[in-house]
This record gives C-alpha cells, sequence and structure tokens, in this order.
C-alpha cells in the first residue's frame, strides 16, 4: 500500500516513484507465487485418499518476509499448501517448494550477484549497508561470514583455473608482467606474475597467474614450464617489459617466440637517464620510432635520436639502440595488430583496477584470500576485453605466413584449412 505523499514527492519511505516502483513489484510477485500455488494443486486434482478427499489443497499462507530484489525490498506472503502425498521410495512427506521464491531465498539471485563484484571493485563490506539501504532495503548489507565465504570460493575457483587444460587454446602473442601490489603475498618482495594471450580467434585471454619472487628467472621459468607441461605451444611472440628474468625464463621453456620489448617502459627508462628539460623533446623522438609507417622508417628514427642526443646522453640512447630488434620485432606482424603488440597496455590497463581494490582494502587477510581477490578482479575485468584489430590475422600469424610493411605477401604453400581451438 502507497503511503501518504508529500508537496515535494516524497513519502514516508522515500520518493513516490520509488514506492509505486516497489509496490508493482511486490503485487506481481505475490500474483505469480499464487498462480505458481494454484496450478500446482490443479496439476495434482486426481490425487485422493481413500475417503475421495485431495491429497494437495492450499493451507493459507507463510509468515510475512522481506525479500531484497533489483526493484528494492519488498515484503511478500507466500502460499502455503498442504501436501499429504508420500514418497514410496522414502516413505517422507513430499512438500510444495516454490521455483519463484524458495523458502531459503532472502535476496534474488541478481542482488547476490552484484554484491560480491561491488566488494571486489572496492565498496568494503562494512560500507555496504549504508551505501545500498537507500535502494535495496536494511538486509541487502555483506556480512563478514559471507565475505568469508565468498573468498573461500574465490580461491577454490582460482586452483581449478590453475590447473585446467590449456592444450584446448593456442595462444599466437602472449604479454608478460609482473605486478607488485600492496597485499599480503608470501614474501616481503613478492609480486603477482601475470600472463595474457591472444588466441587464434583474436580474442584476449588470461592464461596464468602466480605468485613470483622479484620477478626472478626461477619464478618465470616454473610458471612457463606449468603451461607448457598444461599443454601451452609456444607463441609466435611474447610482449613483455625489460625484467631479464622473463626473457631468459622464455628462451629456456620457449626458444622459439620471438621477443617485442615494451615501449611504455623502454621510454620510462630513457627518461630516467636525460634530464627533465630534454624528457620531452626525447620522448617525441621515441614516438616517431615506434609510429613510423614500417621497420626501415623506424630504423631512420632511431639514427636520428641517436645523432640528436648522443653526445650528451650515450646512455640514454644505448638504452634504445642495444635493443633494436626487441623494439622493432612487431614491425613483422599485420599492421593492425602493431598497436597491441607495442607494449604491454593489456594488462597495466587490467590492474589499474586491482590496485585500486588494493587500496581500498589495505589488506586483504591472508595470502590466500588476497591472491584470490586479485584473481577474481582480473577474472571479472576478461569479460570486458576487446579482441585484437583484424582479429581473422592472427590465425595466419600462428600458420605461418609473412608480412612485411604489416601486409600480408606470403601464405604458408601447404596452409590447410584453419580452425580456431
Amino acid at each position: 500500500m502507497l503511503s501518504v505523499v508529500n508537496a515535494d514527492g516524497t513519502t514516508e519511505t522515500g520518493f513516490l516513484i520509488d514506492d509505486i516502483v516497489r509496490e508493482g513489484a511486490r503485487r506481481m510477485l505475490a500474483a505469480a507465487l499464487e498462480a505458481e500455488a494454484n496450478a500446482y494443486i490443479a496439476e495434482l486434482d486426481d490425487q485422493r485418499d481413500e475417503n475421495g478427499r485431495r491429497l494437495v489443497v492450499r493451507n493459507g499462507y507463510h509468515q510475512p518476509r522481506k525479500v531484497t530484489t533489483a526493484a528494492g525490498e519488498v515484503e511478500v506472503k507466500a502460499p502455503q499448501v498442504n501436501d499429504r502425498r508420500v514418497d514410496e521410495a522414502t516413505g517422507e512427506r513430499k512438500r510444495f517448494s516454490s521455483a519463484i521464491l524458495p523458502p531459503w531465498c532472502r535476496k534474488s539471485p541478481k542482488i547476490s550477484e552484484v554484491l560480491p563484484l561491488l566488494y571486489l571493485h572496492g565498496l568494503s563490506s562494512g560500507d555496504f549497508v549504508p551505501a545500498l539501504e537507500q535502494f535495496l532495503g536494511s538486509s541487502a548489507g555483506l556480512s563478514p561470514a559471507t565475505v568469508t565465504r565468498l573468498t573461500a570460493q574465490w580461491q577454490a575457483d582460482h586452483r581449478t583455473f590453475g590447473e585446467r587444460n590449456l592444450s584446448v587454446a593456442d595462444y599466437v602473442y602472449v604479454w608478460a608482467d609482473g605486478i607488485h601490489l600492496r597485499i599480503r603475498l608470501q614474501e616481503a618482495k613478492s609480486c603477482v606474475l601475470v600472463l595474457m594471450g591472444v588466441r587464434t580467434d583474436g580474442t584476449k585471454e588470461l592464461i596464468a597467474m602466480a605468485d613470483g619472487y622479484r620477478e626472478s628467472a626461477d619464478s618465470w621459468a616454473d610458471l612457463l614450464r606449468d603451461c607448457a607441461r598444461r599443454g601451452v605451444r609456444a607463441p609466435a611472440l611474447a610482449v613483455g617489459d625489460g625484467a631479464l628474468g622473463f626473457w631468459k625464463a622464455l628462451a629456456e621453456v620457449f626458444p622459439e617466440t620471438r621477443h617485442q620489448r615494451c615501449w611504455v617502459h623502454k621510454i620510462a627508462n630513457v627518461a630516467n637517464a636525460l634530464p627533465k628539460s630534454a624528457q620531452p623533446g626525447a620522448k617525441k623522438a621515441l614516438q616517431e620510432i615506434y609510429n613510423a609507417e614500417d621497420r626501415e622508417h623506424a630504423v631512420k628514427a632511431i639514427a636520428a635520436f641517436a645523432k640528436t642526443y648522443s653526445a650528451k646522453f650515450p646512455k640514454a640512447v644505448k638504452k634504445i639502440t642495444d635493443d633494436v630488434d626487441e623494439l622493432l620485432a612487431f614491425y613483422d606482424f599485420p599492421a593492425e595488430h602493431w598497436i597491441h603488440l607495442r607494449t604491454t597496455n593489456p594488462i597495466e590497463s587490467t590492474f589499474a583496477t586491482v590496485r585500486l581494490r588494493s587500496k581500498v582494502t589495505r589488506g586483504a587477510g591472508s595470502a590466500a584470500a588476497a591472491f584470490a581477490m586479485v584473481f577474481k578482479l582480473v577474472e571479472s575485468a576478461q569479460a570486458r576485453w576487446r579482441a585484437v584489430n583484424a582479429p581473422h590475422l592472427v590465425a595466419l600469424v600462428r600458420a605461418g605466413a609473412r608480412f612485411e610493411r604489416g601486409q600480408l605477401v606470403e601464405r604458408p604453400s601447404s596452409q590447410a584449412p584453419f580452425t580456431a581451438a
């Protein structure tokens, strides 16, 4: 029943429009529950005892209860059914259970899905009641016990993820990075080792996550060997920063994979070797390299950069000239993919959200719980990752096609029809 409306459109419980929506939802839910119970009774109308009396009849209503829905908190009285039939197998009385509103239900499934996501993305459990009470009612909070159950489930999900068969996928490109977060990992100098990939259909996917020590070669080798054991083929190209541990491990486990250094990390390294006054001009010159129309023009841009800065800043120039092959490897792949292959941005942009959440929690309990939360954040973000440009070209890269100036110039002579994994 609607409340008295004030002159400004407010009521005792909020605003008139919200009251109308909640009342409409309450009436529709009540009508649906009545129809469900009546249909159950009508279907069993022929079930009668020895005296001809029906075994399944209406029996009033259950006690009123409040249910949190997307329309807010509504109070409902569920119909009660007296079912006197006996299950011959167990000897127990049969019971009517509503599929719309089960006896245990206090929140709609949609609300139950939303609350963990809000917790993951920055709303702490203590903030739920004041933040959501205005919209969903007093029962919308996420209790500490519920958070504990969630983190236990997330840990189980991460274990399952880390044991899955990877032979069904084929990752043509991979990005690798060690992410340092302020969460309770096993060691003070631990980081999250992340491996993301592009499948042959062009979609991006999280391949693996592990707790590593200082991005060491041993930590990366353990992760890569585990991926190989579970079925990962050698990628055509790996993109990473200048951490020597990853490249050493990659050469050991997947020696045929080509290397591409991340330009964002490289520019930061070069800038650190320059005075602030020289940094704007140097960054513009470096952009001329990785934005060049092809490898030939990029090499000329490197020569121009060296000519301009080598006299005064030889260390800065050496950071580019020593890694030319690794910095320009992306030019040997389709031009449509260059923007994806120049940097580790797919990982960095994803973990910007993770860093925000880890600042909010200021410690996520145990190391296992913290790592599980990071995994679920990345898993949640994965649904929003878009495929690479020209995804159909990824399969050609895997099949051995050759590209010059970013354009396809050769298909493998005996290339069979390709089916994406």
